[in-house]
């Protein structure tokens, strides 16, 4: 039956994949294999509930390996060699969360293990070499510890420390706080000792399988259990006695042997199907970049509709991904400011026109006392130029083609005026603002005009995400934004929308890191932002971009949310054969 259910479900457990993130293009770490992290769920499940192998009448029943173990820890107490625990309650049928097959029984943890505890909550100091003392921080992704990037402890602290408990071979190191069970068996004969933050569940040789209470630990019966045990304080933790009184389900010694053996197959199996699922992400990431890169090599318009009739042959085959829809967007963007996206018209008025026109006007207003002079913005570079423009197309900076100026500074104690709405840079996202959240801090008159948002303004994040952006595009609002976002403000003949264009590509290449400062607080400056290099097409060019580029943007969008739909339902699908198998 287990080996059916695997194989007659191959497909979905390898194609239910949920996305971690939407941003930027990749492969591995955009993803959750969902279907296969379920599958092993369900290994373990089924493992634990005694259906992943075939019961052997013959099997010496739990029963009597119980008393067996309760005769050792007997003969151990005695040596004083483990310390006899208190009377454990009865396991109540309102504890039992299933029926175990015949032979199997119920039985609190700690009758099972040799000692569940921890070391004395003392921190010893560190040195340059010693005992590793690991904690959670330790556990590598590959379900091992780190041994050697641990924090070293001196023979004197170790030999204290492990008087109360020291793990050995087979025991598991149950985090109590943090990353609350998430187990490690110890497979290694090192000496180290396990930080207060864990407890260490030690075996008892020779009465239980090490491996199969190691997967007991992992499974849904400890972990639904924990979850119910969890203190919720400041700091979440799962007390000691909880852990002692958790209830596992005993198959006969052999069994679990058998079990074991069954379960070490299967995860070598997931772990197969793993692989060969990440790498074939990874390839089609590989496909979909190269072809992608096609299109943006396109010497022109004309090559370009060559090169994207080849692509949309294979449209169903490549782009089945969110990685792979984001990375198409990302080219949409990439194509429409190199002027490769539509064709050119050799009859549009040259941008280097607009650009006299622009200077004409702002030349004018500093004349009539409209605008303050600024500093002239150094010339572009040809180091600063990613590519060749078009004919009629120019670069310039965005200090040159707008005016920009930072939002009002919230300082209850000096803000005088009427309370007005105002934006925050996390009410602006990219290609969009939220209205949802706003708040109110006082304006006075003299300062509406200066601070008061008009349809058309392009406002780029100062922090937080610096350079996200979207159009305000709402016609006689009494909305006012804050210091936290520049206004930027175009000139006749720019559209803001391809600024906004522009930023979205800047932001998928890295384009705005070398604007950016701070390290660990990161800020966009006006003065960065103004020397920020646009390529410039004539106006009527830039309309017909943008037109362009929100027509396939919308159809990336219909793509994701087919993809999201069909995501979904077999996300919805796996689950339910997952409950069915195991109720």
């Amino acid at each position: 039956m287990t080996e059916s259910l695997i194989t007659q479900h191959i497909d979905l457990w390898t194609s239910a994949i949920e996305a971690k993130s939407t941003a930027g293009r990749g492969s591995k770490n955009k993803c959750d294999l969902y279907g296969i992290k379920k599958l092993r769920e369900l290994i373990l499940e089924l493992a634990v509930r005694g259906k992943l192998v075939p019961q052997d009448p013959t099997d010496e029943p739990a029963s009597v390996l119980l008393e067996r173990i309760a005769a050792e820890k007997t003969r151990l107490v005695k040596e004083n060699k483990i310390k006899k625990t208190k009377e454990l309650l009865p396991i109540t049928d309102d504890e039992k969360p299933f029926k175990l097959p015949l032979g199997w029984i119920w039985g609190r943890w700690e009758e099972i293990a040799m000692q569940i505890g921890d070391i004395d909550h003392k921190m010893p100091n560190s040195q340059i070499s010693g005992y590793p003392y690991i904690s959670p921080k330790d556990f590598t992704e590959t379900n091992g510890i780190d041994f050697l990037n641990a924090k070293k402890i001196s023979d004197v602290d170790f030999k204290a420390l492990s008087k109360k408990t020291q793990p050995k071979r087979g025991d598991i190191i149950f985090p109590r706080y943090g990353t609350i069970g998430d187990n490690r068996l110890v497979d290694t004969d090192i000496d180290f000792i396990a930080s207060y933050s864990c407890c260490v569940i030690k075996i008892l040789n020779g009465c239980f399988d090490p491996k199969f209470q190691y997967f007991v630990s992992l499974s849904g019966v400890i972990k639904r259990q924990t979850d119910n045990a969890v203190n919720k304080t400041t700091q979440p933790n799962v007390g000691i006695k909880s852990i002692q009184n958790f209830i596992i389900p005993i198959p006969p010694l052999t069994e679990q042997i058998r079990i074991v053996a069954k379960v070490e197959e299967l995860m070598a199996l997931c772990d197969q199907l793993e692989q060969q699922t990440l790498s074939s992400i990874d390839a089609h990431a590989t496909l979909v970049d190269t072809l992608l890169e096609t299109l943006t090599n396109s010497a022109d318009a004309a090559e370009l509709e060559q090169n994207w009739a080849r692509i949309s042959e294979h449209f169903d085959t490549l782009f089945i991904t969110e990685q792979s829809i984001d990375a198409l967007k990302q080219t949409i963007l990439q194509l429409a400011v190199m002027g490769k996206l539509v064709r050119q018209d050799p009859t549009d008025e040259p941008a280097s026109v607009l650009l006299e026109k622009i200077a004409a006007e702002k030349a004018q207003l500093i004349k009539d006392k409209k605008i303050k002079k600024e500093k002239p913005l150094p010339p572009i570079s040809d180091d600063e130029k990613p590519f060749e423009l078009p004919q009629g197309w120019e670069w310039c900076r965005l200090g040159s083609i707008t005016s920009s100026r930072l939002g009002k500074m919230l300082d209850n104690a000096k803000n005088k005026g009427v309370m007005k709405k105002y934006l925050r840079n996390t009410n602006v996202q990219w290609g969009m603002i939220d209205l949802s959240d706003l708040k109110e801090m006082k304006f006075e008159e003299s300062e509406f005009e200066e601070f008061r948002l008009k349809s058309g303004d392009l406002l780029v994040c100062e922090g937080g995400e610096p350079g996200r952006c979207a159009i305000w595009e709402l016609d006689d609002s009494d909305i006012f934004f804050q210091k936290a976002l520049h206004r930027v403000r175009t000139y006749a003949g720019v559209d803001a929308s391809f600024i906004e264009i522009n930023l979205l590509v800047s932001a998928g290449n890295g384009g705005l890191d070398g604007l950016v400062t701070g390290a660990t607080i990161k800020h966009l400056p006006g003065d960065k932002l103004a020397i920020y290099p646009i390529p410039l097409p004539p106006l009527k060019m830039q309309i017909k971009i943008i037109k362009k580029v929100k027509k396939l943007l919308m159809l990336c969008d219909e793509l994701k949310n087919k993809l999201k739909n069909n995501r979904e339902t077999k996300l919805h699908i796996t689950d339910s054969i997952i409950d069915k198998v195991i109720v």
